[in-house]
């Protein structure tokens, strides 16, 4: 058995012949979102290795994903599998458990759906990234599915699947070997379904690409997508009763409905480009982060601005923001409000108002979260694993 050394040089040197042979699984590829940026630091560590995934629109991805072999299940031949591939959500088990990955030693799910489902090897390592468990049947189930949300002949169908679902979803994660969360909230949730622990990583942001401005214009600012658990709602409503100007930027579903509540010092935009989105950040006095996140990248990007945040004091906001309402006299980076309604979010603004807020210190607070840790974090794990797979 070679040293550890030794080991570690054949897993990551892309130019060894005898390196194991890495397969990742990722649910889908369809646009440059949080998952996707883990993905894209997976192929870079593993130049070599393929993706295989349940569907993939070409062009939605970065290059550096797109540069892989990519491999896809059924649900990619599926009519209409461009949009509305959500609503083969009750076959994606089967199309993930079709792939044959037997021959891999080292399989890497990044997963929030199915991807952790794939059967492996009887001698592979399966090493998942979670970013949450799949919360369409989980904590998020009423949110998707509650009344109001479905129609009668689909309320009467998709609790059957939901069954089915969650019992596939837990007995699927005893195929994994050793997980990995983004925040402690969702690896508090895999030790509630799974019964399993979770090494937590947060995921990564690039705050090199951001800028600190000591200065601010007169509005504050959501960056969101317009959907009912975002809770953008909520800022319309306590920004209609302020009167202060407020800027969404985003798109979704509700974004008719809130155009027709919203007062004129709401401005809506759509989405933004990068260099357009950190023109906002910079210029705004605060972000406001109304909903609950399993972590959360836009806060970190807005503080990689020096910017403040006010957010509702759940899941990975308080693993990101340090709350100078109860600092006890040290630096925050933001202010949090414990309960989703218009009183708290409107108190919380002005006790942002009231701070003197160091752009600096936000900034640097920020950088803990950037794109450079988390690939270390990230290739320190799996080394780990590696190496205990390797000296089995």
């Amino acid at each position: 058995m070679q040293n550890n050394a030794t080991q570690k040089i054949l897993f990551f040197d892309p130019k060894m012949d005898n390196q194991l042979k890495v397969a990742i699984v990722h649910d889908w590829l369809t646009g440059k979102r949080g998952g996707e940026k883990v993905l894209e630091v997976l192929c870079e560590i593993f130049p070599r290795a393929p993706i295989y995934t349940l569907l993939y629109n070409p062009g939605s991805v970065s290059e550096t994903i797109e540069s892989h072999e990519i491999y896809c299940s059924f649900i990619d031949k599926l009519p209409f599998k461009k949009r509305k591939y959500r609503h083969y959500l009750p076959l994606f088990p089967t199309a993930i458990e079709q792939f044959n990955l037997k021959d891999y030693q080292l399989i890497i799910s990044s997963s929030h759906c199915v991807a952790k489902g794939i059967i492996p090897g009887p001698d592979s390592l399966h090493l998942s990234y979670l970013h949450t468990p799949m919360r369409y049947v989980w904590d998020m189930y009423h949110d998707y599915f509650g009344p109001g949300q479905v129609g009668k002949i689909s309320g009467k169908i998709i609790p059957v699947f939901a069954n089915y679902l969650r019992s596939w979803d837990v007995s699927s994660s005893c195929r994994v070997d050793w997980f990995a969360a983004n925040s402690r909230h969702v690896a508090n949730r895999i030790r509630k379904y799974y019964r399993r622990d979770a090494q937590v990583i947060h995921p990564p942001v690039e705050t090199s690409l951001f800028k600190v401005h000591q200065t601010h214009d007169d509005f504050d600012l959501v960056v969101s997508a317009l959907v009912p658990y975002k809770r953008v709602d909520l800022a319309v409503l306590a920004y209609n009763e302020m009167g202060r100007k407020l800027v969404i930027i985003g798109d979704g579903p509700e974004r008719k409905n809130l155009l027709k509540v919203a007062k004129p010092n709401i401005q809506f935009l759509e989405w933004q480009s990068h260099q357009e989105l950190i023109h906002h950040y910079s210029k705004c006095r605060a972000l406001i982060f109304p909903g609950e996140e399993d972590f959360g990248i836009v806060p970190v990007e807005a503080m990689s601005c020096g910017k403040p945040v006010i957010a509702f004091a759940r899941g990975g906001a308080l693993e990101t923001i340090i709350d100078a309402d109860r600092s006890q006299g040290k630096k925050g980076t933001g202010i949090l409000f414990s309960a989703q309604n218009t009183e708290n979010l409107i108190q919380a603004v002005k006790k942002s108002d009231a701070v003197s807020w160091d752009s600096d210190f936000i900034y640097e607070h920020a950088k803990k979260f950037d794109r450079e840790k988390f690939k270390s974090d990230l290739q320190y794990f799996i080394e780990q694993k590696v190496t205990l797979y390797l000296n089995r």
